[in-house]
């Protein structure tokens, strides 16, 4: 038969098929589209922190850096005039606030203006605006007026900035002022590098951040034959001489674990979409039993059936990727908002103003779009080649074929749970497999729903009978008779509840352990720190002297001090650069929870043992990155001293960073870094005091200082704040899965209607009415609803469990405590029954509309 022919007549049939073509392209749209929104909003984070990056570091070769984050300024001036090093330039490089910026982390950047040239070119794009002062005058202010500053031209522009206006920027510290005398101009990528940065020159830098006589890091650009062992000659105890591309690398690997189970999770909707492609194109195929056995009789052959079939698939399926492609990026600028500040609240700052079209992000999606619909489209499509031309005019054929492919289904299901099962106990930190071990036991859940339903449907009937009469006995038939559409539609309904139920019980879990380690782990009363500039961490410096000042409060009984720094493990250089939290005293009362400890030590007594000699503690997800263990339990550290070995004498839980940090005692750390500081303190009351006159003291103590002073509540709040914005984007993306579920049970309920149309006007004319019609419906997507949601429980469940004990553990190193909930169970069955019952309205209402003589017109 000539293809024009044939392909006329799928033209027709997509354009008279009108509903079940939106559908299917639906489908396909959404499904593309979460795809292409998580991976432009994590492409346009990651680019935003390598333009930063990239920006900051100029054109250096080479920086130094030190383990705690200060150099003496000494050290530049030694490189300059005993090394003879032109191409030397000193930074600072600060986080703080400003309430006329709009309150969010930015890089106080200080830079010493006559050595800056061969790096950046920053202070070549000055602007001002108005007629009163000139570039040049601009320049001259930076240079010589103390407290100066310039910012972007964009920044300028979005926060109604003009030079001449002052700014207040908290860096953790005290609050300073800053005049604007001019704005950065610079086109493309290099304006939004900018958009995070506060250019100050040394000195004005220095003084904000409390760091005189101290700088950050040194750029340097080095000839490519010149020794760098004479540079390490001479630097101090805890600095390096390293490379920005090493730094930056480092750091953008702290966020690549979080990416992948966003972007695992964007697949869910494509599965869940797969299924409707499935039940979509089968109803074409069933739909056109008759035609297909006339073009089989007179010369077509098999071949041209499949590409007549995978062609309509495939041109759908190309209008719903365009369709994707074009919401992905709708989508794509709202999730990239969440994820920026998520990666901001754990990881490091980012600013990102808008998405970043990536060409290869675009084809990705399209691609997976496009093989899954045609895979989905590929089992109806062969069916439709398979079958005689006699056979394909009888309407029961497609049915029987469905149930002797029952048993081959289910073992199928079940060979895909074993490889899953079998793929998580692998032992690797390749996330890839366990995310493939995950999708192998929520697919292979999902194949038992056609013996699962058809095993529901034939029970349903004795109760059903007596509840709702007739309707309530044919319904379970009905659903039963077209399992080849309704378990289709039962199992997208079916892996969209269990994403439900899994990530429910995986966040509600984590919420309960993160609130149980919170209420342990915060056990003073009252907390004072600076104002925070990240949400995780605290920084900046306070006087230990205003910790004898709270001391000295009426009501109060004892502050403990703690220390927020940085160092470095020379043993893992691949690794972020190490957190150390240093306490004068415990906190917790001899609660802290351990996964391990030293022989002979407990929660009560590891406080002593931690105070002598050179001895601390590691969170689990530090010890989890470093393999440390009972055994392995040894951890070089850089300090003020040099290299020093710490013998590890437990492992503690902890859930602040992913990343991991280290506990030392005050004592320990004191008698090795040349740091009078603290950053935090808690505070404990007496029992008999009260709690507002004692805070209203502390604060009446601190009065001119820019110290924050709150409760333990407030504090316990603000952590679960943080975790609630976590895992605002997860929520959103098993939403849209419910969705794609929902019009996969639309769509199968119509293609029900459309092909029962004759079965319905049999109904009518033997006595049923337009209401029974309306129970009848509404019960077949009732059961679909009910058998999905009890199906999708315990597929949830174990999706819970590989999530928490599998891939978190794999992913950020710690784990949660499983903790099951009636509510969310019952919550995940309701949503099942209540978006299948939705789903049925539709299609009940036009069947309840049908004229007799109409629908029996094919008799």
């Amino acid at each position: 038969m000539h293809l024009p022919i044939i392909t006329r007549l799928s033209g027709r049939y997509i354009f008279r098929s009108v509903l079940q073509s939106v559908l299917f392209i639906i489908g396909v749209a959404l499904g593309v589209a979460m795809v292409v929104a998580i991976d432009l909003a994590n492409n346009s984070a990651s680019r935003a922190f390598e333009l930063s990056a990239q920006s900051i570091a100029g054109k250096a070769t080479h920086q130094i850096v030190s383990a705690n984050g200060e150099l003496p300024s000494a050290l530049y001036r030694e490189l300059r005039s005993d090394l003879g090093l032109e191409a030397a330039a000193p930074v600072i490089e600060h986080l703080v606030r400003s309430p006329q910026l709009g309150d969010r982390p930015l890089r106080l950047f200080g830079v010493d203006p006559f050595a800056e040239p061969p790096f950046r070119n920053y202070l070549t794009n000055i602007e001002v605006s108005g007629e009163s002062q000139s570039p040049f005058e601009a320049l001259t202010s930076f240079l010589a007026v103390p407290n100066t500053a310039l910012i972007s031209a964009r920044t300028a522009g979005r926060y109604g900035i003009q030079p001449g206006d002052t700014i207040t920027v908290q860096p953790g510290g005290e609050p300073a002022q800053l005049q604007i005398v001019g704005v950065l101009v610079l086109d493309g990528l290099g304006a939004a590098a900018l958009d995070d940065l506060i250019l100050t020159d040394i000195a004005t830098a220095q003084e904000v951040a409390g760091q005189p006589g101290m700088i950050n890091r040194i750029d340097l650009i080095l000839p490519p034959d010149f020794d760098t062992n004479r540079i390490t000659a001479l630097l101090p105890e805890g600095a390096i001489l390293t490379t920005p591309s090493a730094r930056s690398d480092v750091l953008s690997q702290l966020t690549d674990a979080f990416e992948l189970n966003l972007q695992a999770l964007s697949l869910l909707a494509l599965v869940v979409g797969v299924f409707l492609i499935y039940n979509t194109v089968s109803f074409s195929v069933i739909r056109r039993r008759a035609v297909f056995s006339i073009l089989r009789s007179v010369g077509a052959t098999r071949s041209q059936i499949l590409r007549l079939v995978l062609g309509e698939a495939l041109v759908l399926s190309a209008v719903g990727v365009i369709i994707g492609l074009g919401l992905g990026i709708i989508f794509g600028r709202f999730a990239v908002g969440v994820i920026a500040q998520t990666i901001t609240d754990l990881y490091f700052t980012v600013n990102v103003q808008g998405v970043t079209l990536d060409v290869a992000t675009l084809i990705k999606a399209a691609v997976i779009g496009l093989l899954a619909s045609i895979a989905a489209a590929f089992i109806p499509a062969i069916s439709a080649t398979n079958t005689p031309p006699a056979g394909s005019l009888r309407r029961s054929l497609f049915e029987e074929g469905a149930r002797r492919l029952l048993p081959l289904v289910t073992i199928g299901g079940i060979a895909m749970v074993i490889l899953g099962v079998l793929l998580l106990q692998i032992p690797t930190s390749d996330l890839a497999i366990s995310f493939g071990g995950l999708f192998c036991i929520v697919v292979g859940g999902a194949l038992f729903t056609p013996v699962a339903l058809d095993m529901m449907m034939r029970l349903a009937p004795v109760v059903l009978a007596r509840i709702a009469g007739v309707p309530g006995k044919m319904a379970p038939r009905a659903v039963s008779r077209s399992l080849s559409r309704t378990s289709v539609a039962v199992a997208a309904l079916t892996v969209a509840v269990s994403v439900i139920v899994g990530v429910s019980v995986m966040i509600s879990s984590f919420r309960n352990t993160v609130t149980e380690w919170l209420t342990i782990t915060l056990g003073a009363d009252i907390y004072i720190s600076p104002p925070q500039v990240m949400a995780v961490r605290s920084q900046g410096n306070i006087d230990p002297e205003l910790a004898d000042l709270v001391a000295a409060v009426p009501g109060v009984a004892s502050v403990v001090s703690g220390r927020n720094v940085t160092t470095q493990a020379p043993d893992y250089p691949d690794l972020p650069d190490v957190n150390l939290l240093i306490a004068s005293g415990e906190l917790t009362g001899g609660q802290r929870p351990f996964v391990w400890l030293a022989d002979g030590l407990t929660s009560e007594n590891y406080w002593d043992a931690l105070q002598t000699g050179d001895v601390i503690m590691v969170s689990e997800p530090f010890a989890f990155r470093r393999k440390i263990t009972p055994e392995n339990n040894v951890l070089r550290l850089i300090t003020d001293d040099g290299e020093i070995t710490f013998t590890v004498l437990g492992v503690f839980y902890d859930y602040a960073s992913d990343q991991g940090s280290v506990f030392m005692a005050d004592a320990v750390y004191r008698s090795h870094f040349d740091d009078p500081y603290i950053t935090t303190m808690g505070v404990f009351i007496n029992d008999d005091a009260d709690y507002a006159t004692v805070l209203d003291g502390i604060r009446a103590a601190l009065a001119g200082t820019d110290l924050t002073a709150q409760s333990n509540r407030d504090l316990r709040n603000a952590a679960i704040n943080v975790f609630e914005r976590t895992f605002a984007i997860t929520q959103a993306l098993r939403l849209l899965a419910v969705i794609v579920a929902f019009i996969g049970i639309l769509s199968a309920l119509l293609s029900l209607q459309i092909e029962q149309t004759r079965q319905y006007g049999i109904m009518r004319a033997v006595g049923l009415t337009p209401g029974q019609l309306w129970k009848f419906t509404l019960l077949q997507t009732g059961l679909m609803g009910f058998a999905a949601g009890l199906m999708a429980l315990p597929i949830g469940l174990a999706l819970a469990i590989v999530l928490i004990y599998v891939i978190n553990v794999r992913s950020f190193g710690w784990t949660m405590q499983l903790s099951l909930s009636p509510e969310e169970f019952l919550l995940a069955f309701v949503v099942a029954v209540i978006a299948a019952i939705l789903a049925g309205l539709y299609p009940a209402r036009r069947i309840s509309k049908l004229v007799t003589a109409e629908a029996l017109r094919g008799e």
